[in-house]
């Protein structure tokens, strides 16, 4: 995914996601290994109040994979413990 189309995808329209996803986008995501990179477009499929519950530490995610990219994203954007 191209990164404009990738800038799109992470804008929620939900602030609260934005805040989150969009700075990782700009700062972290070129970091990331190309497994990872797959992990976070496959993120992006997920529905807004999953990612939010998920964000937040309320529930994790049943997937593995995607427990993955969702634990780089809560070290990433000041969402530790």
């Amino acid at each position: 995914m191209d990164r404009n189309r990738l800038f799109w995808a992470s804008r929620r329209g939900m602030l609260e996601l934005d805040l989150v996803l969009l700075p990782f986008l700009d700062n972290v995501y070129e970091t990331l290994s190309e497994e990872d990179k797959q992990r976070y477009i496959r993120l992006l499929d997920e529905q807004d109040q999953d990612l939010f519950a998920w964000f937040l530490r309320r529930e994790d995610p049943e997937d593995p994979e995607l427990l993955k990219i969702v634990q780089v994203i809560r070290e990433n954007t000041g969402l530790q413990d």
